[in-house]
């Protein structure tokens, strides 16, 4: 669909006010404690909006946990936790500049940094280089395996806020892209990878494959206006069938991954737990209320430490 053709959004739209449509949370931490200036950058930063770093993080976490004999190390889990931060700081950056022509004409985006004028495409270059740079001197702390698996990932960075252009899959490469750290965190651990974190990588994208369909519901008709495409569309009233599908794939892979590592009975009670979850996400579901659909969505960052915990202990007891 053409930039031109937004007016029937613009007109649905027209009695909200951009406060009252924005997703832009008010008061957050950002608006309270960070110094003025620094506030847009934070919010492009999606600073304000802490789950998208906990589901980047967590698949790195879970890996740094299995290729670990006990305990994980407590420096490498800290600077996994602040290369999230920084990616996922960089990822939203690139998606922002890539949607600035489409944000600035819908009302619930319009008020994000960069079409607001809050921060110019100069500026957003300039700040992703400094997160990029962040980054990088993080990813140098590790061996060079894992420097240059690291560097791959930037190729899905790019590419994936182009992908809800032209696939009704995006999800999926949002999935290759948000698990890329199942990868990094034996790598860095052994300087090599194995089947383990392997199978944690292929089962990590049938997790955002069902955690980001559930997310992508609360935008369905704001997407079918601006002609882009999601699962969630693709889907449809079949949505909750194909998450039983999807979660099915994401316990029996986690079980896979558990087994190819050695993990005992901790484990396993863990992952049935974790299952149970899903159960309830997909259960309780309703993909006609938006708020719905964002707690479910949020509450994969608990599905995840469920998984990291049982790793961990099972890993102490092995």
């Amino acid at each position: 669909m053409a930039i031109t053709e937004f007016s029937p959004y613009t007109a649905v739209m027209s009695d909200l006010t951009h406060e009252q449509a924005t997703d832009i949370r008010n008061q957050s931490w950002v608006d309270r404690l960070a110094p003025e200036k620094v506030r847009p950058y934070f919010r492009l930063a999606r600073l304000d909006r802490p789950i998208g770093t906990w589901l980047l993080l967590l698949p790195g976490w879970w890996s740094l946990a299995l290729a670990a004999t006990g305990w994980p190390d407590f420096y490498t889990l800290t600077l996994f936790g602040i290369g999230a931060i920084v990616m996922r700081g960089a990822g939203c950056t690139v998606n922002d500049l890539a949607d600035r022509n489409f944000d600035s004409k819908v009302a619930r985006t319009a008020l994000r940094p960069i079409p607001s004028g809050d921060v110019s495409v100069f500026q957003a270059l300039l700040y992703l280089g400094l997160l990029c740079s962040v980054g990088l001197a993080i990813l140098l702390q590790f061996n060079t395996f894992t420097v240059g698996l690291g560097a791959l990932s930037l190729v899905l960075v790019v590419t994936y806020p182009f992908m809800k252009r032209i696939t009704y899959w995006p999800q999926a490469v949002l999935g290759l892209t948000f698990n890329w750290g199942a990868l990094l965190g034996w790598a860095s651990v052994h300087g090599e990878l194995a089947p383990a974190p392997v199978v944690m990588y292929v089962t990590g994208l049938f997790w955002t494959l069902g955690y980001d369909t559930i997310y992508a519901h609360q935008d369905k008709e704001d997407d079918i206006l601006i002609g882009v495409k999601s699962t969630a569309l693709k889907f449809g009233p079949d949505t909750k069938r194909w998450l039983v599908f999807f979660y099915i794939l994401t316990t029996a892979g986690l079980g896979l991954s558990g087994h190819l590592a050695g993990l005992d009975w901790p484990f396993m009670i863990a992952l049935t737990l974790a299952a149970g979850h899903l159960f309830w996400q997909i259960k309780t579901l309703d993909t006609e209320d938006p708020k719905n659909c964002l707690r479910r969505f949020k509450s994969n960052r608990d599905f995840g430490l469920i998984i990291f915990a049982g790793i961990i202990v099972a890993k102490i007891l092995q």
